[in-house]
């Protein structure tokens, strides 16, 4: 095990460690009746789904106070509810942990003139979604996302949580300029970045001398590095390379041998037969390391054929457009396969599951991936990636497991979020159908909690019908990134 790999897994220990006592502490002073007082919010009955175990249990009882769950698996009996909020669940609703989406694009491109962040009626699709924690792996505007960020944490916005990512570091940030981008440069941008607020690094186009100092820097701020890394071809990065550098996550590709340095990954990727040694080897690296894999399996089909098993309508998305935005984005659709990319959509469904079989339960994440162009959204998304996690053949419960607790752990945030426990944050939502038997009833959201603030999806969704695009030609140029976006620097607030 490397030396990286040495000091990831005893950051790891210590921080079970203290959620464990964290834990103990909590459930100490549990053991004495918590009582319930005025401000408090009880969820009483139907069922909570134990991502740890992978199972659905009875509630008794959830009281949730300061945006904290008070205790877990309570005994109401004998208290008196008459000052809390009581929520009272149907037979047939879940309680689930709220979702994390290690990918998560804010961003939307309309026209086909090049991306800009959305921060006003993104945020409310995600929370609807019972999607209460993001990563938005590169921002294109990040100073303007951070101030979204905080807006939302001051309670001046609806939206879920925002572990900002800043700039991609590398040629995906608009105006990257590798002559520029020395290792001393990047340890400034990043020092810059992490005192403003980013809580994790994303790394796409970038070189391995750039990424080692991204990765190193990060580290000494507790923050994590993920990566859209390549094979080697044109001076990219394989992912076996950033392992042994000491990144935290991968998202799309296992690299390795697998994937030559005389062609891009996509080409390796697009025919790759996952039951290859090659391929088992890179798993197990993964794994020796401790590294975390977002393998984004629904990002391809939006471009392919889109298979209808995930990617039929529950809800008709497009009416969050203005009417004009409506009427653009209907224009350009439908839009052209790209069979490379439909290709690699069934081929990672298989990668997936043989990172699954060789023991990687615990290490994959759920991240959606998808810079909108109106026809969908992400806030939608993680519902879809659960489905294709499903139809990888991976079971409904670690579905489950993976868009949660793992998701905890990657930002290394489990501590307080991830997991219905007593002393954790109050982020969950309650679904109408047991997930653990169809993946699909996460898609039928009936309540979602976050921070402890109780919110009606429904509600959530109709204030942004409508909102989202220009409302015409007039005001169109600011949803044109390649009119608008300019290179972040180190000095941008």
């Amino acid at each position: 095990m490397s030396h990286a790999a040495i000091v990831r897994v005893l950051r790891r220990a210590v921080v079970a460690l203290l959620v464990v006592a964290a834990v103990g502490t909590v459930r100490l002073r549990a053991q004495a009746p918590v009582g319930v007082q005025a401000g408090d919010v009880v969820l009483r009955g139907g069922w909570m789904i134990d991502v740890l175990k992978g199972v659905a249990e009875r509630n008794t009882g959830i009281i949730v106070r300061d945006g904290v769950l008070m205790d877990v698996h309570a005994d109401l009996a004998g208290l008196d509810l008459s000052k809390a909020r009581v929520i009272d669940l149907q037979p047939d609703e879940y309680i689930l942990p709220g979702l994390f989406d290690l990918h998560a694009h804010y961003a939307v491109d309309l026209f086909g003139q090049g991306r800009v962040d959305e921060y006003h009626v993104n945020p409310v699709l995600y929370l609807a979604n019972g999607v209460t924690s993001t990563f938005p792996a590169g921002e294109i505007d990040p100073g303007a996302m951070m101030r979204a960020r905080e807006r939302i944490d001051a309670g001046e916005q609806i939206g879920p949580r925002i572990y900002n990512s800043g700039p991609y570091f590398g040629s995906a940030r608009p105006g990257w300029n590798d002559a520029e981008e020395t290792p001393a440069r990047i340890r400034q941008e990043v020092d810059y970045w992490a005192n403003h607020g980013v809580r994790d690094f994303k790394a796409k186009g970038i070189h391995a001398d750039q990424l080692r100092a991204l990765i190193d820097e990060a580290h000494k701020h507790g923050l994590t590095v993920t990566g859209h890394l390549g094979s080697g071809y044109h001076g990219t990065v394989n992912p076996r390379d950033a392992i042994l550098m000491g990144i935290d996550r991968i998202e799309h590709f296992i690299g390795g041998d697998a994937f030559p340095a005389t062609r891009s990954a996509y080409d390796s990727l697009e025919y790759l037969d996952a039951s290859r040694p090659e391929v088992l080897a890179e798993i197990k690296l993964f794994l020796r390391q401790h590294v975390y894999f977002d393998p984004t399996l629904t990002a391809y089909g939006y471009f392919g054929k889109k298979d209808p098993a995930v990617y039929t309508y529950w809800i008709n998305e497009m009416q969050f457009l203005t009417p004009y935005a409506h009427k653009v984005v209907e224009s350009r659709l439908p839009r052209p396969v790209n069979m490379q990319f439909e290709r690699i959509y069934y081929v990672k469904r298989k990668t997936l599951k043989a990172f699954y079989d060789a023991g990687g339960r615990d290490y994959i994440t759920l991240g959606t991936d998808h810079p909108s162009w109106g026809e969908f959204f992400s806030g939608f998304g993680s519902h879809r990636e659960l489905q294709a996690f499903v139809l990888s053949g991976i079971p409904p419960a670690d579905a489950l497991r993976f868009g949660t607790i793992n998701g905890a752990r990657a930002l290394n945030v489990a501590s307080k979020l991830g997991s219905l426990e007593t002393g954790k944050y109050a982020d969950l939502f309650v679904c109408k159908g047991n997930p653990l038997q169809d993946i699909r009833n996460t898609r039928y959201v009936q309540l979602v909690m976050k921070a402890g603030r109780v919110y009606d999806p429904k509600k959530l969704l109709a204030s942004v019908v409508g909102k989202l695009g220009p409302t015409s030609a007039a005001d169109a140029n600011p949803w044109k990134g390649n009119l608008n976006i300019k290179a972040p620097t180190a000095g941008q607030r």
